[in-house]
């Protein structure tokens, strides 16, 4: 069966967000101040698996394995 997952991928409380700050200040530069901002990435990708735990299986092997450094990346995994 073909499953789509949704990867979303940040970094963990704590680690510096030189993209956020960036983008903070081009925004008060705008006048929009902002309290807090952070970036993260998301990946839709299609799957083959016999169910959505295998399909969520799939995906967190992905995150490990390429798409986030465990140290300073936290992932969520949707299974649609």
């Amino acid at each position: 069966m073909q499953y789509t997952v949704n990867i979303t991928i940040a970094l963990k409380e704590g680690m510096l967000d030189p993209e956020a700050r960036a983008i903070s200040n081009a925004l008060e530069h705008l006048g929009i101040p902002t309290l807090s901002l952070s970036t993260a990435r998301r990946f839709r990708i299609g799957l083959e698996a016999p169910t959505p735990e295998a399909a969520e299986e799939r995906a967190r092997e992905c995150c490990e394995r390429l798409l986030a450094n465990p140290v300073i990346h936290r992932y969520e995994i949707e299974v649609a």
